[in-house]
């Protein structure tokens, strides 16, 4: 294991000490200021090492997740749904009431038609794939179902969720081609050149007899979604800055309007953040502006803003 990929619990400990956003994170799930049941009624759960696995945790404030997290030292925490009712209070018959709406891809489903990697392995071309899911992602639930409120029924969700899977014909699926056009050409063709190998003809021509043409570019591009995590309210989702136990780079949130110059190659690690840490002058500033990573925790501060003034106009009104 290299330097970088060091994910031992004193380095974990010293980045959740140090670094890890813990009030951007409380703030961004709370959807206000002050503490409301989407944060005091949510569920944390901790992978601790050894794969010990603790879940139904809840806290009132940022400061006791912190204080948490730093005496468990977990090799990774997630985030549930809003319940009912917390289960220390209620043990039985606590349900879960609200979550966001996840669409969980791996860039494995891919491994069929991205030919520069495979397995866990990732780089700036087979993004490629991941940037066509997000354009999707992005546009279709408004263009098919126009303004979506920030509640979704469960009806809803899996309404969404047939929306967005490849399916055969119909109009669902022409808006996919239309978002999935102009990608085709340069990244399954000229980049990936996914129909090169025998494999690969023998797939198209698989692909051919049941679809025209005009449907290959949905087939290859559209989202690979695991449809269960959308579907249901008791998924856990991986909170945001965590760090992946193999390559130690950051869990970090992304411009889904600038996915297309985004490289998963240069997502810096725990091990490299504390570096620049202890290399920083020790002027004025957190720590975290001392690092690379300070651009990612702005970008989740400016969407938190604008949820946060979501709110008040929904409260306004």
């Amino acid at each position: 294991m290299s330097d970088d990929a060091d994910t031992s619990p004193e380095v974990m400990l010293q980045f959740y000490k140090r670094l890890y956003p813990f009030q951007s994170i409380f703030t961004w799930l709370n959807h206000e200021h002050t503490p409301t049941k989407l944060s005091t009624h949510r569920e944390f759960a901790f992978t601790l090492q050894g794969n010990v696995y603790l879940r139904y945790h809840s806290f009132n404030t940022a400061e006791n997740l912190k204080k948490q997290v730093c005496v468990l030292n977990p090799t990774r925490f997630e985030i549930g749904p809003m319940y009912s009712a917390k289960k220390t209070v209620r043990p039985a018959g606590f349900t879960p009431q609200r979550r966001e709406l996840i669409s969980d891809i791996d860039m494995t489903d891919y491994d069929g038609v991205r030919t520069c990697c495979s397995a866990v392995d990732i780089c700036s071309r087979c993004w490629g794939f991941i940037a066509a899911a997000v354009k999707v992602l992005q546009s279709a639930p408004t263009e098919q179902f126009g303004s979506i409120s920030l509640d979704l029924t469960d009806d809803q969700r899996r309404a969404l969720v047939s929306a967005l899977t490849v399916v055969e014909g119909g109009k669902e699926m022409v808006k996919k081609v239309d978002t999935l056009r102009t990608i085709f050409g340069s990244l399954v063709l000229d980049d990936q050149d996914c129909f090169a190998s025998q494999e690969g003809w023998e797939a198209l021509l698989q692909l051919i007899p049941d679809r025209s043409i005009k449907m290959l570019s949905s087939n290859i591009l559209c989202p690979r979604i695991n449809a269960e995590v959308s579907k249901h309210r008791n998924h856990l989702l991986k909170a945001p800055f965590c760090v992946h136990p193999k390559t130690g780079r950051v869990c970090v949130p992304l411009d889904p309007h600038d996915i297309d110059h985004f490289d998963p190659r240069t997502v810096p690690t725990a091990a490299q953040l504390l570096r620049e840490l202890n290399g920083a002058s020790t002027g004025e500033g957190t720590d975290l502006e001392k690092t690379s990573l300070k651009p990612y925790v702005d970008l989740l501060d400016r969407r938190t803003m604008k949820i946060l003034e979501e709110v008040r106009m929904m409260k306004r009104n």
